[in-house]
């Protein structure tokens, strides 16, 4: 199979071709111009130099003249009707001029190009004369050896020039496409090394500066290094976060299944008692919910990451689906001695998906009841856009549809959160903290995920000893109308 052409040998044919044709064309113009220009010229020379003689023979009536004449180049004839010779210059010793047709029955004076005499190629300039009653034809005949000798040297001269011209072209677009190719040549060896780096075990994945010369570029060339050089930190951290994800991921797995198996290992070796197997099986019971949220919380995160994490659009109030959330942790709060605040007198309609919304304030209940100490108190509102407006508060989330939705708010008084962990609460298996994450470390994460999912957007207010708010905005709602129909 016959390998393609290169970049480089591609653009250099491109501009050498685009240039051939150019040059080529304009040397052609050029060419007839000038050949055009030369022709007229000859021809003026021809009749400047017979219109005298021609003159001088109808004023005299004789060949006497035309006899004396000896002009280099220049050969005249003086012939009747019928073609007789009557005259001749001096230096038309050779014979006699050849005569194409129709020049001995011309009316007035023309120019024809005739071949075969000893001399070339001619110019022949005929002209009519009366000599008393006869009527002859004064002929003059200028060879044209000359002009085409220049014309054929201008031809060569533009040849020449028109190879030059195409070596030229051909070493400074070779010089050009290589000088500008050579940035995306550093550019692809770059990635070629950073590709061997990913495909050794344990490579490294640190930040990899690009090479000198493409760094600070504003063409081009500067932008395609500058997308490269994101795509590779992105995908350098999404590498991590994979990696970092694996890890956390089967150590939070391998915690509940070691206990499963040695809660398993103590029943089955020793002589069974009633009490020891009732706990044993509470204990177990316990790990496999730990199990499975682990796994429901993967999946939930694995449909967000392929965008299939798919919403329906029912109606329902936003104030009943808080209350039930907050009912199904109450039995968690009460086990803490932490009292859960509704501030949900507002009806609040609004058309969304209630079991991923209710699972989305979940895990805003489970981290507050977790993080509070015992004897605090966890307040969740719900701020309606009108309720919000007329407050002059908080503001109304900004939409892509340019309304205001509703917000909702999640405050704890628990131990806060450092800046330094701010950024990195939504992460998946991150802990601000050092308790126990009864999600795995996935409800922050799963969260954001839902959120996303609904068009929403999710805030956090927290300083050290000063507790934390979360704050959910969601879209606006659509048309009344439209929930009406449904």
């Amino acid at each position: 199979m016959r390998r393609p052409l290169g970049l480089r040998a591609r653009m250099m044919l491109l501009f050498c071709a685009a240039v051939g044709l150019l040059l080529a064309g304009s040397f052609l113009i050029l060419y007839a111009w000038l050949a055009r220009q030369t022709h007229a010229e000859f021809d003026r020379r021809v009749l400047e130099a017979e219109a005298p003689v021609a003159a001088d023979v109808a004023t005299d009536g004789d060949t006497e003249d035309v006899s004396q004449l000896d002009l280099r180049g220049e050969y005249f004839e003086v012939a009747d009707l019928s073609g007789r010779v009557l005259a001749h210059s001096r230096n038309l010793a050779w014979g006699a001029l050849p005569v194409p047709a129709g020049a001995l029955a011309v009316e007035r004076t023309t120019l024809f190009d005739v071949s075969g005499s000893p001399r070339g190629p001619l110019r022949l300039a005929a002209t009519p004369v009366r000599m008393g009653q006869t009527s002859a034809v004064l002929l003059l005949a200028i060879p044209t050896t000359g002009r085409e000798r220049m014309l054929a040297n201008l031809r060569r001269g533009l040849g020449f020039l028109l190879v030059l011209s195409l070596a030229t072209m051909a070493l400074l677009s070779a010089w050009y496409v290589g000088r500008s190719l050579r940035p995306i040549l550093s550019l692809t060896a770059h990635a070629s090394a950073l590709a061997e780096r990913l495909e050794k075990p344990g490579g490294a994945l640190s930040p990899a500066p690009l090479p000198e010369g493409l760094e600070g570029r504003t063409d081009e060339i500067g932008r395609l290094a500058e997308a490269f050089d994101r795509l590779w930190e992105r995908m350098r951290r999404s590498v991590e976060q994979l990696g970092q994800f694996v890890s956390d991921a089967s150590h939070e797995l391998r915690t509940p299944l070691a206990v499963l198996r040695g809660e398993t290992e103590l029943v089955l070796g020793r002589p069974p008692k009633e009490n020891e197997y009732h706990q044993a099986l509470e204990l177990i019971q316990e790990e496999l919910g730990k199990l499975s949220r682990i796994v429901d919380g993967l999946f939930t995160l694995t449909l967000a990451d392929a965008g299939q994490l798919r919403m329906a659009r029912e109606p329902l109030y936003l104030n009943e689906v808080l209350e039930e959330a907050c009912a199904i942790e109450e039995a968690r709060a009460r086990a803490k001695n932490i009292a859960i605040e509704r501030s949900l007198d507002a009806e609040c309609a609004y058309q969304g998906d209630e079991t991923w919304l209710r699972q989305l304030f979940l895990a805003f209940l489970d981290n507050a009841v977790k993080y509070s100490p015992p004897g605090t108190r966890v307040r969740v509102r719900l701020e309606t856009p009108d309720a919000s407006s007329r407050r002059g508060g908080l503001k109304a989330t900004s939409t892509p549809n340019g309304g205001r939705g509703p917000r909702i708010s999640f405050e704890d008084e628990g131990p806060g959160i450092d800046p330094e962990h701010l950024p990195h609460i939504f992460e998946r298996f991150y802990r601000a903290g050092a308790a126990e994450s009864q999600s795995g470390g996935l409800g922050l994460a799963i969260a954001q995920a839902i959120a996303g999912a609904c068009g929403g957007t999710i805030a956090c207010d927290s300083r050290p000893g000063a507790g934390a708010r979360f704050i959910v905005d969601l879209p606006a709602n659509p048309p009344r109308e439209i929930l009406n129909e449904n």
